[in-house]
């Protein structure tokens, strides 16, 4: 029987609503989750599956809690009927979304290199620039992958700590990479949230092209749509500017595409050349690639969503504070708080409440937890039970506009 648009709809039982698809398909909250790493050189073990299942709220994977906007749904549902092509030969095709990124951000299609989210390409760039005599500098806590990718192919990793402030020490990163083969600057920095200004990754690279011409600096923006500082702004002039200077970029967090997979890699021509050598083929689906191009065309949804995140980043940031706890600033969809106790234990004591939080980060994995932030009820739920397994005066209650006061 052919697939109609209502079969498919019925398949995934959303006759009636559709936002069981975005949900369980689309946003694929918890995926990241699924990974943990308990020591140098862990390739991260899965959760037992009986935590993300009991679940009732899921603040751990730095997930769009509402998931995807209308126009990504409808675009969706429209392109099921090529699912039988692959995605260079269906319509829209991968060479649409190469054109679709390429127009968004004002550079040439030359320019830009698609992922399966940008996983993809933060591995592919340390394969590209390390070896086992130019190491990875990388940041202690930052975001693993690159740093688990060097690890496997043998490449030796330099970790710099974050200052008091939970900022990347850009100094001292640029003192450690001398003749390295990539210096990796996630901004802003997972897990601790923080974000440097555009002056400052600038003279970073600047440096690093007059002491260190041959090191290449990968630059993550992940979590660019969530930052509100009006100091920051993207890297992407640098990539352009900067033959060794890459900025990758993903659809998963304020998109709400966590479970479709794409990403995508800004650069000069040479070195999405080199980057495009090692992409796996058909890394983005026939789905993905319609619903990616009309994420980017939908700029009123990211424009709600950094708005709704902003809303709730500053309740809870409020709640730790005036608990007393200390939460750097935020320019993430995530907190990184001082919980005064190992994460290990935070992260299993709130599992038992049925709030899942992330996983630890070491070196600062004894005192700290990094919390996703949901939607505004969940988050006004998690810190209640955060308030119990924290010991947090429990005669102190969140008010409406998210200050504590006394009952």
């Amino acid at each position: 029987m052919p697939l109609s648009r209502r079969l498919f709809l019925n398949a995934f039982g959303l006759g009636a609503n559709r936002r069981g698809l975005s949900a369980t398909f689309v946003s694929a909250r918890g995926r990241e989750a699924n990974e943990a790493k308990s020591g140098p050189g862990s390739l991260g073990q899965p959760l037992p599956a009986a935590s993300a299942d009991s679940a009732d709220i899921r603040i751990d994977s730095n997930e769009n809690p509402t998931g995807p906007g209308a126009a990504v749904m409808a675009a969706l549902v429209g392109a099921f009927g090529g699912a039988g092509r692959y995605p260079t030969n269906s319509r829209p095709s991968t060479s649409d979304l190469r054109n679709a990124v390429a127009r968004k951000l004002s550079v040439r299609p030359e320019n830009v290199v698609m992922g399966a989210g940008s996983r993809e390409l933060l591995r592919s760039a340390v394969r590209i620039f390390t070896s086992p005599t130019r190491h990875l500098i990388t940041a202690a806590p930052s975001y693993e992958q690159p740093e688990k990718m060097a690890e496997q192919i043998g490449v030796p990793v330099r970790r710099v700590p974050v200052d008091k402030n939970g900022r990347l020490d850009l100094d001292k990163m640029a003192e450690a990479a001398r003749w390295s083969g990539l210096v990796y600057i996630c901004n802003p920095n997972n897990p601790t949230a923080t974000v440097h200004p555009a002056k400052a990754v600038a003279e970073i690279a600047s440096r690093l092209r007059k002491e260190s011409p041959e090191t290449a600096i990968l630059i993550d923006e992940a979590y660019h749509d969530y930052v509100t500082d009006p100091g920051y702004a993207t890297a992407l002039p640098l990539a352009l500017e900067h033959p060794n200077v890459l900025v990758t970029r993903t659809l998963s967090k304020a998109y709400g595409m966590a479970g479709l997979r794409i990403g995508y890699a800004i650069g000069q021509v040479r070195t999405i050349e080199a980057m495009a050598r090692w992409a796996m083929p058909y890394s983005q689906s026939t789905l993905g690639v319609a619903a990616a191009i009309a994420a980017l065309a939908d700029q009123a949804h990211i424009d709600a969503e950094q708005a709704r995140n902003t809303e709730v980043r500053r309740f809870t940031t409020r709640f730790f504070k005036d608990a007393g706890l200390q939460a750097w600033d935020s320019q993430a969809n995530f907190v990184f708080v001082e919980i005064k106790r190992p994460a290990k234990e935070f992260k299993e004591a709130c599992a038992k409440a049925k709030v899942l939080v992330g996983r630890p980060f070491p070196p600062l994995d004894q005192n700290h937890a990094r919390i996703s932030l949901g939607t505004m009820d969940e988050m006004k739920r998690a810190t209640e039970v955060f308030s119990r397994v924290l010991g947090i005066n429990q005669a102190r209650v969140i008010s409406g506009s998210g200050s504590i006061r006394e009952k």
